[in-house]
């Protein structure tokens, strides 16, 4: 099993937590507010721990469960004590009419906190497609993009842990493509499906 660290005490912090702890982790929270951290680490329950915002998390694989204009300063403020681990970023930065991503150019909130992250951590992008409530009760496919075959293998197996399917998509500027499907189930959700009760996922042909 895995030692993660959630940067966030926000529903997904809560949710990706809860789901961790069934899974057999260890989980630690860190917010800016230390009692909304010590609040969700009571809920939690099974051993959660509460970190000191900015310091050295400890778990290996540390999921910054923010909104995404608050995931690269977050990196930033942690910078060294990140040094060695495993930064998940969870965030879809969508635009203020939710059709389309909050930044224009080709690129991605992962790409941009590979390059805020200290050298020797890795950046994969995971969770961003799937609805917090399909992530709390479903089993849904979970795609991940990285640079790191180690990093990603990690947070694969942490996936596992939670009862999911991770699916390896490729390299971290596929994270920008991640961001484009996280738009598409909001469109699906407003139009297609017309609820928020479904994940995209793989159907593969029977052999």
């Amino acid at each position: 099993m895995s030692s993660i660290s959630i940067i966030g005490t926000g529903n997904m912090a809560r949710t990706i937590g809860a789901r961790a702890i069934t899974g057999g982790n260890t989980v630690e929270v860190m917010g800016r507010d230390r009692s909304k951290a010590a609040d969700l680490a009571q809920a939690l329950g099974g051993g959660t721990t509460t970190g000191e915002w900015g310091t050295a998390p400890a778990g290996d694989i540390v999921i910054v469960a923010l909104l995404y204009d608050g995931v690269v300063p977050a990196i930033a403020q942690y910078g060294d004590a990140l040094a060695g681990k495993v930064v998940v970023d969870i965030s879809n930065p969508f635009n203020s009419t939710f059709d389309g991503l909050a930044h224009r150019e080709e690129t991605s909130i992962a790409q941009e906190a590979a390059k805020a992250v200290p050298a020797g951590a890795s950046v994969v992008k995971a969770f961003n497609t799937v609805f917090r409530h399909v992530l709390e009760k479903g089993r849904p496919d979970v795609f991940l993009a990285g640079d790191d075959a180690r990093a990603k293998a990690s947070v694969a197996a942490f996936v596992e842990s939670l009862g999911m399917r991770p699916l390896d998509v490729g390299g971290l500027k596929m994270a920008h493509w991640l961001e484009g499907a996280g738009v598409v189930t909001v469109g699906l959700a407003n139009h297609g499906v017309g609820n928020l009760d479904f994940a995209l996922g793989i159907t593969e042909l029977p052999v």
